[in-house]
């Protein structure tokens, strides 16, 4: 949610954001509307003040008048006074119900940092990192499968549907073994675990901006209104909601594994075959909470945590920043990692490393405070670390053999029961 505050002061610097460097008209529009419902608010607020000093002046005087007659008039003047303030607090009611409603369809403001782009194909490569192995006609996972048995895809679709699978045998062990191993590096990194819930309240998802906008991309449990997490971004993000934290905590880092449920919404046949896209996913999600002064550099470090895990698993990888015409709804800054998959021939999102400045935080009411001084709103960052089951695609088609087996990563190893390869089916 954008500061009123900087809407009333700024407007005309706001509206130009909106229209030019994040190209949305609309949002402009929706934010010239909420600067209007904001100054009806201010003015009917301003007139009600006027009748509520009426109204305390007029009681003093009734207490003071002897003159039965008189003191008759000035009450029934009183009560003219208070259906004007109860006309004022029901337009009032409306107009916050109306101006919450807007703000709520706002995005974020980009980060001055943010290159200026319109879409994806102006986003800058920051680095590249590690040389891509010379594999001789290298096999796309879903090829690799076909002789190490490690995924399902029939029974997946005959369970569930579309764009759900099965993962067997050592195939179900890789992909624990991963998540497992990338929690203890964050661990290490300096991240508190955290297990949360996988379903939350709607107030939730309005706290880190997926509602009410992105409504028809969440699962939803209707009889009891849960919602199905889309990433442990939510549910560890609302663990602040509603509190003042104190500033001297500050950094506070959490790392969570969950299933992400997401709606796949895109054109028939794209990104089709394979595990790349999926309703149900998993992910080892990193979560920030920071003073506004230090948001930038914990950005970077971030980063930095996402990216060594793809230096351990020893897969290249580039970093790409997003310009302000690519950037999430709620991020203010984002950058994404990129792992190599030769089988598929292309880079394979695995990380969105994401600032959200106050954004969210003003959403879902998290301030901290230092001594006497005034609660100021933290700032949130988030990062996969990393997305499967795209890196274990990266793993599988990085590592494959000329005979159609996969060496383990050597870190993996132990999480894998000392197993160094995964064989082809006899």
């Amino acid at each position: 949610m954008i500061d009123l505050k900087l809407l009333r002061e700024r407007p005309d610097e706001v509206m130009a954001t909106y229209r030019e460097r994040l190209f949305d008209d609309a949002a402009a529009d929706t934010a010239r509307e909420l600067l209007d419902l904001d100054t009806r608010r201010r003015q009917i607020v301003a007139t009600s003040d006027e009748v509520k000093q009426k109204r305390n002046t007029q009681s003093a005087a009734v207490g003071r008048e002897k003159d039965p007659d008189q003191r008759a008039k000035l009450i029934a003047e009183m009560d003219d006074y208070k259906g004007e303030i109860a006309q004022a607090d029901q337009a009032l009611a409306a107009l916050d119900a109306q101006i919450q409603t807007l703000a709520l369809q706002l995005p974020n403001l980009p980060d001055p940092s943010v290159p200026q782009g319109r879409t994806d194909a102006e986003n800058r490569v920051v680095r590249e990192v590690g040389e891509k192995r010379a594999i001789a006609n290298p096999k796309p996972h879903w090829e690799l499968n076909e002789k190490l048995g490690l995924i399902d895809f029939e029974r997946g679709v005959k369970i569930s549907g579309t764009r759900f699978y099965l993962l067997q045998g050592a195939g179900a062990r890789l992909q624990r073994a991963l998540i497992t191993w990338m929690l203890d590096v964050h661990i290490e990194q300096g991240y508190t675990e955290i297990y949360p819930p996988y379903m939350v309240k709607g107030e939730c998802l309005v706290g880190t901006g997926q509602l009410p906008k992105f409504a028809d991309t969440v699962y939803r449990d209707i009889e009891e209104d849960f919602y199905f997490v889309p990433t442990a971004e939510v549910p560890v993000t609302n663990m602040y909601r509603d509190e003042v934290l104190p500033a001297d905590s500050l950094p506070i880092k959490h790392v969570a594994y969950t299933a992400c449920f997401r709606r796949e919404k895109m054109a028939h046949g794209k990104d089709t075959r394979g595990i790349k896209r999926g309703h149900q996913f998993d992910k080892v999600e990193m979560v920030k909470f920071v003073a506004p002064e230090n948001s930038n550099a914990e950005l970077d470090s971030l980063i930095g945590d996402a990216e060594e895990i793809l230096k351990r698993l020893e897969i290249p990888y580039r970093v790409i920043e997003m310009v302000t015409g690519d950037l999430s709804f709620s991020a203010c800054k984002k950058l994404d990692l990129e792992a190599w998959a030769p089988g598929c021939n292309e880079w394979l999102e695995v990380s969105s490393c994401s600032s959200f400045g106050d954004f969210q935080a003003r959403r879902a009411m998290i301030r901290c405070k230092s001594g006497k001084d005034k609660p100021r709103f933290v700032h949130t960052l988030n990062g996969s670390g990393l997305a499967l089951p795209r890196t274990m695609i990266a793993v599988l088609e990085t590592y494959q053999q000329p005979d159609g087996s996969v060496v383990i990563p050597k870190v993996l190893r132990p999480y894998m029961g000392g197993i160094e390869t995964l064989s082809v089916k006899g």
